[in-house]
């Protein structure tokens, strides 16, 4: 038994020959494919011109195309460079707000603290708070403008470049 498995295992693990396989012939002709070459055909010169001109205005809209993209990536990075200068603006004007607001809660706490009735107390807060309220309200004017100049700044930038760039391709 042992003899008959390794034969077989000899005999699957051995190479076949290279192929020496011959198709048999049936009697059928053999036919062959058709081959579809276009004829050599003369472009009329009209033709070959207008294509010409075609493919020349397409390549100078894609270059005009690209040189505008190109502006207009520059213009938008400057703008970004330019609005990230003035959100620093914006950042340093918060940082001088809370610090005043908070000197100035600072400054009324001693007052507070030497209040000898309750009624001085509440005089002390209602006065405080009617302070801080106009505080307030005079710093979210302030932030609104620098806001309102760092956005019309950065549309007018944006504006003018991009009217720049696009008449440049066009």
């Amino acid at each position: 038994m042992t003899e008959t498995s390794t034969a077989a295992t000899k005999a699957t693990t051995t190479k076949p020959a290279a192929s020496s396989f011959i198709r048999p012939d049936f009697g059928m002709p053999k036919f062959e494919m058709p081959k579809f070459d276009m004829p050599n055909m003369e472009m009329p010169e009209a033709f070959r011109e207008m294509a010409e001109k075609g493919v020349e205005h397409t390549r100078d809209a894609c270059a005009k195309a690209k040189v505008a993209s190109e502006e207009a990536a520059d213009l938008l990075e400057n703008t970004y460079e330019a609005a990230a200068k003035r959100a620093s603006d914006y950042n340093r004007k918060l940082i001088e707000i809370a610090r005043t607001n908070t000197r100035a809660a600072f400054d009324y706490v001693p007052a507070l603290l030497g209040a000898k009735s309750p009624s001085e107390f509440i005089e002390l807060s209602t006065a405080q708070m009617q302070k801080q309220f106009e505080s307030v309200s005079a710093q979210n004017k302030e932030l609104g403008a620098l806001v309102q100049e760092i956005a019309t700044e950065a549309a007018g930038t944006i504006k003018t470049g991009m009217s720049k760039a696009i008449n440049k391709a066009i």
